[in-house]
């Protein structure tokens, strides 16, 4: 066989997105090129590694399997080239993240002074739901993720970055600063969700749950930014974050309103799963969050310093 990295390349994207034109655009190429290479490298076998039906490309059960052996091959020299550049003193790579929704108030600082010194690193940030985060764990597509609650049935490894607190947020109302409520109180407001999936649900749920509260109204909504945007528009209340409404509270548009059993307390933190073998981008990346994050924490957050 006399298979290139160019076809390598060419065929994983091809199957990645079953398309020859979407591959064709991604890659820069023309899609007659595409085509060719694909050609080239399937009659290099001789069992069939893709069909057609119904005008779009599928991979055949051969084809998966030699998908399998390409992405292992393009890994293996994606991470030979960047020891080689490691030894030339320069860090390349790319970092696969994934992220819980309201990770994304946090990550961003984490990257800043890194990227200025590592230019050459690339991040791939996908920013969803916990449930999705746990998947894209449990398959190994990621190098590791930020979350605030660690999922309980996986071995994983982590580095704490910040505290993270929870706390009932309601529309700007002087009403709510000498009043403390209960929870027995929330039957009576209108409380808003996010959706299933979600780590602030769950830890909402558990804090009803906990206190054998049965809720009659309920909004859900799938972000957030959606929550805090019905907050303010008086249509209710939640329990969330306060990571993503700083200026809200500064601006007096936000209030946390006291409730016996409030603060929820966790941890932001970088897991990966046990054992996972690093690449010297992740490697050099999570041995400067381990150095900044304590000056990171103060900085950007005005938190005190977080021990493991």
């Amino acid at each position: 066989m006399h298979y290139t990295f160019h076809q390598l390349r060419i065929f994983a994207r091809i199957a990645s997105l079953g398309s020859i034109t979407k591959a064709a655009e991604e890659l820069h190429l023309s899609q007659p090129a595409i085509s060719i290479q694909l050609k080239n490298f399937q009659e290099q076998f001789e069992i069939p590694l893709t069909e057609i039906v119904g005008k779009k490309l599928y991979l055949t059960d051969f084809g998966r399997e030699i998908l399998a052996f390409a992405e292992k091959i393009l890994d293996q020299a994606s991470e030979l080239d960047q020891v080689m550049q490691s030894y030339k003193g320069h860090l390349v790579g790319r970092i696969n993240i994934a992220i819980v929704s309201t990770g994304k108030y946090v990550m961003p600082y984490l990257l800043t002074d890194f990227l200025k010194e590592h230019p050459a690193v690339e991040f791939e940030i996908d920013v969803t739901n916990k449930e999705r985060v746990v998947e894209s764990l449990e398959a190994n597509s990621i190098d590791f993720a930020l979350v605030s609650l660690v999922p309980e049935h996986l071995k994983t490894q982590s580095i704490p970055i910040l505290k993270n607190s929870m706390h009932l947020i309601g529309a700007y109302d002087p009403k709510w600063k000498h009043k403390e409520l209960s929870p027995a109180d929330l039957q009576n407001i209108q409380l808003i969700f996010r959706e299933q999936g979600s780590g602030t649900r769950q830890m909402m749920e558990r804090f009803l749950s906990q206190r054998h509260i049965v809720l009659q109204k309920k909004l859900e909504l799938t972000s957030n930014e959606a929550v805090k945007q019905a907050i303010m528009a008086n249509l209710g209340y939640s329990i969330m974050p306060l990571i993503g409404i700083r200026n809200e509270l500064a601006n007096k548009q936000l209030m946390i309103v006291p409730m016996k059993g409030l603060p929820i307390h966790t941890t932001w933190r970088i897991i990966w799963l046990k054992g996972k073998k690093h690449s010297p981008a992740v490697k050099a990346f999570l041995d400067y969050l381990r150095e900044h994050k304590q000056s990171i924490s103060r900085k950007h957050f005005g938190l005190q310093d977080i021990n493991p």
